[in-house]
């Protein structure tokens, strides 16, 4: 292990509480991409490949728990404890629209073509806003009753242009058609889900509940589930985009992220947080993943340390 660069986090300052939710956009066409991050400070955030502030979304009124951009960058979607969502344009930092709900929002996903929202939370219903028409009611989606899930709704993202998945705290994850406003199909999991993302490069779920991590096909065809138990309850996980032989993963019951193989083996633990890690996500290129924290800082981290990329070019050690 001596032989291998010590990996050196570059630390992005800039929230005052703790930081809840990281979202990367896609690979843009010049190369870069950017990130947004969201902290109980109620303030979302973007900020370069490099780590570099860009602006602040100022409008929410406490704490925001999911934000998500557009394919193309150009629009932000946010969900916060002030029982709003609300869609900015990120190149100005405007507020465009602002969705109110009867309690708190926890996740947000904006379709491919950014003219829908998703949002669900403490509510337990999904709903689905026509950005197009954002003074019209939006629609719920419901199975049978009247909401969508039994527990808090988690996590929502939009796989393809008409399919949302939902997780929630009832431990079911549910694939629904957005044009019929009908669930496809289900899954359930023994406990509750604590956090599900997309992997669009893989098309998969990466999915945390108790001390299991999933990895599930995002449209279900057929292909197998790939669950692992880890002697510990992952807060988060995120998959490398590219080589797909590795993910890493947060935790609420130390301030250490790891890096683990397919296996499950535990190849790395990055100390550098100076609280429990909420969230972590590889960036699009797979060259360097995040982690948002209770200490309010995000850390980036490469996956190949010593490796001369973006912030980190020009400043290694000699024989780093």
């Amino acid at each position: 292990m001596a032989a291998h660069p010590k990996s050196n986090p570059l630390v992005a300052p800039g929230h005052t509480r703790p930081v809840t939710h990281l979202s990367f956009s896609p690979l843009q066409d010049d190369g870069t991409y950017v990130i947004i991050s969201s902290c109980k400070d109620g303030n979302p955030m973007l900020r370069e490949w490099t780590g570099d502030w860009i602006g602040t979304f100022l409008g929410h009124k406490g704490a925001v728990w999911s934000s998500k951009l557009s394919p193309d960058t150009s629009r932000a979607a946010s969900g916060s404890a002030d029982f709003t969502a609300k869609i900015w344009n990120t190149y100005t930092g405007d507020q465009l629209h602002s969705f109110p709900h009867n309690h708190i929002v926890r996740s947000v996903a904006l379709s491919p073509s950014a003219s829908h929202l998703l949002t669900g939370g403490q509510e337990k219903k999904v709903r689905m806003f026509d950005l197009r028409r954002p003074e019209a009611d939006a629609d719920v989606l419901t199975e049978g009753s009247l909401v969508s899930h039994e527990g808090t709704v988690k996590s929502v993202v939009w796989v393809g242009e008409h399919t949302g998945v939902t997780a929630g705290e009832d431990g079911l994850i549910k694939w629904w058609d957005l044009r019929s406003r009908t669930v496809s199909t289900s899954l359930t999991f023994p406990g509750p889900i604590t956090s599900m993302e997309l992997s669009p490069q893989t098309n998969r779920l990466v999915v945390t509940s108790g001390k299991t991590v999933s990895f599930i096909p995002a449209l279900p065809n057929g292909n197998q589930t790939h669950s692992l138990t880890l002697p510990y309850a992952p807060s988060s996980a995120s998959i490398h985009p590219v080589l797909q032989d590795r993910f890493v993963t947060g935790s609420l019951s130390d301030e250490w992220v790891r890096v683990h193989d397919l296996s499950g083996e535990e190849r790395d633990v990055l100390k550098g947080h100076h609280g429990p890690v909420h969230c972590v996500e590889f960036s699009p290129d797979g060259e360097m993943f995040a982690s948002g924290s209770e200490d309010g800082t995000i850390r980036l981290w490469q996956t190949t340390p010593g490796k001369s990329y973006g912030l980190w070019q020009g400043n290694q050690t000699n024989g780093g």
